[in-house]
């Protein structure tokens, strides 16, 4: 099960890299369209962070789900003895460990660049390890929730980017509140809330996403 998705995640390699570069394209739009001695680039730098992460992790999000739809694996796959929703687990920790991962890594040094203070560099990390799974798991569950349809990748975002609404919210906030020397645990223990409850039902409701479009 693991062996699996790890060899299908190091055959796309090439476009698990595309996020990462997405990200760093972005954070250098960002920087380029503020001006660089008014603060601003400081001010929004967390939410800049966020947005960028939420973008980059979208591309290819539904590849892997609509290829092995599309070419019989769900099938093979509901066939197997091991619980359709265990598998889905699977590939979701592959998946953000291949993307989520990187882009939470990045993020920090992004930060510097943007001239973060060093106060917001632990608490972004913290709230990017929290939220990244959150936003690959909704991410997956639309991709299986769309596998069906023909032009899902056009969908995909405009079903998505409404329920990581919360995610961004807290997020960054919580980098916000640490940057003005406010207790940022509210807002970590809000993401917390979220990954535990997207860890419990993602898995699950891709499963049986994956047996409606089947069936």
């Amino acid at each position: 099960m693991w062996q699996r998705e790890w060899r299908l995640a190091l055959h796309r390699l090439a476009e698990l890299v595309q996020p990462v570069l997405l990200f760093l394209m972005l954070v250098t739009l960002f920087a380029l369209g503020t001006s660089p001695g008014s603060g601003l680039l400081q001010a929004f730098a967390p939410a800049m962070i966020w947005l960028a992460v939420v973008m980059s992790a979208l591309i290819g999000a539904e590849r892997g789900y609509r290829d092995e739809f599309v070419d019989g694996a769900v099938e093979l796959l509901r066939l197997s003895p091991v619980p359709l929703s265990w598998l889905m687990a699977v590939k979701l920790v592959v998946h953000w460990l291949f993307t989520g991962l990187p882009l939470t890594l990045i993020a920090v040094p992004a930060a510097i660049a943007l001239g973060m203070p060093e106060g917001g560099l632990a608490t972004l990390l913290l709230s990017l390890l929290l939220g990244s799974p959150v936003i690959t798991a909704i991410a997956g569950f639309v991709a299986c929730l769309t596998a069906s349809l023909p032009r899902a990748g056009l969908l995909l975002p405009l079903l998505v980017l409404p329920m990581m609404s919360p995610v961004v919210i807290f997020g960054a906030g919580a980098v916000r509140a640490s940057l003005s020397g406010l207790p940022a645990s509210a807002p970590l223990y809000f993401l917390s809330a979220l990954l535990l409850l997207s860890l419990c039902l993602a898995p699950w409701g891709m499963a049986a996403a994956l047996r409606n479009a089947s069936e």
